[in-house]
């Protein structure tokens, strides 16, 4: 992926030293002011490719530290000629060097791993840890959407968007069964037809940070 034009690959020691994207990524990689969407944790890129597709007038970043992985998804966007989708292969813990403040408009996070054990918890992605991170590159009401198969990290969420008074503003344990039809939500990743051919359940959270 060294040669792709949509991949980004900066080392901790770039991210450190002052990562050169930092607050540029609309106006030198799309080179637009459209509203910027990131996927955390985008895996093989089916969301953000299939969000870009979907829709031409926002810009899609999808980050994952697995690049054999993110490789199918930046290669299907070339050949797709899809210009507002490129990837970003670092660690999700790293994202305030990667992004300024307010220069993100809406995260998804797409059937991450619920960290199950209880030591394991400030891994998950909801943890207050990683919300605080996002806050600081989110802009104000910025939304951030979780769709996962697992219903201990769909509760674990709500618990902590209650707890810290965040805006709950959608909330659904399986969205496929759902009388109410949702937008954005019929694309389906890798894992998540696997999770679906098991007859589990697929849960959505869309919820506002309190800053």
């Amino acid at each position: 992926m060294a040669e792709y034009p949509n991949v980004f690959q900066p080392t901790f020691e770039e991210l450190d030293s002052g990562f050169s994207l930092k607050g540029k990524w609309k106006s030198e990689v799309f080179q637009n002011d459209k509203p910027l969407v990131v996927e955390l944790g985008c895996g093989k890129g089916e969301y953000s490719v299939g969000l870009a597709q979907k829709y031409p007038e926002k810009n899609f970043l999808g980050v994952d530290v697995k690049g054999a992985r993110m490789w199918q998804g930046a290669t299907d966007a070339i050949e797709q000629d899809l210009k507002n989708v490129v990837f970003l292969r670092t660690r999700i813990e790293f994202i305030e060097y990667c992004f300024n403040t307010d220069e993100v408009d809406e995260i998804w996070i797409t059937f991450p791993d619920p960290q199950l054990k209880k030591k394991r918890a400030k891994n998950r992605l909801t943890h207050t840890v990683f919300l605080e991170r996002y806050a600081k590159v989110l802009k104000q009401d910025g939304l951030i959407h979780l769709k996962t198969d697992s219903q201990f990290l769909h509760g674990y969420t709500l618990g902590i968007i209650e707890g810290h008074q965040h805006y709950l503003e959608d909330a659904e344990h399986d969205i496929y069964n759902a009388q109410l039809k949702r937008s954005n939500l019929e694309i389906k990743t890798h894992y998540e037809k696997l999770f679906l051919e098991k007859d589990m359940p697929i849960t959505y959270l869309r919820f506002r940070l309190v800053k």
